[in-house]
């Protein structure tokens, strides 16, 4: 299993930035991906993005946020990082941190969640 602990999160205003990051422990190594998701007051939860964790760092994101939301990964470190600028007030959120074994991208792990607002 694998364990995962968000932080980062914070106030900001509208046109900022933020640096989310997503620690993970235990069965790293086998791990297919790691995706970053978000659910807003009163809304579902929606994904954000996701990155590989072997191999090249192949990424895909929402057509939110793509050009302004970066992931990253640091192997070493089991670290996954989400790189949110120029952040609008509906990209405030409790962001999620998800871990998948499989290449169907189902997600069994999840951390705590970190908030982030945005105000205008």
């Amino acid at each position: 299993q694998v364990q995962l602990v968000e932080s980062g999160g914070g106030l900001v205003q509208a046109g900022g930035s933020l640096r989310l990051s997503c620690a993970a422990s235990g069965r790293t190594f086998s791990m297919s991906g790691m995706g970053w998701f978000r659910q807003a007051p009163g809304k579902e939860r929606e994904f954000v993005g996701r990155i590989t964790w072997s191999g090249g760092s192949s990424t895909y994101y929402a057509d939110s946020v793509k050009g302004r939301f970066t992931i990253t990964r640091d192997n070493a470190k089991g670290t996954v990082y989400l790189q949110m600028n120029s952040l609008k007030p509906e990209d405030t959120a409790v962001y999620y941190c998800a871990a998948t074994y499989s290449s169907t991208l189902q997600y069994g792990y999840w951390g705590q969640g970190t908030q982030v607002t945005v105000s205008s």
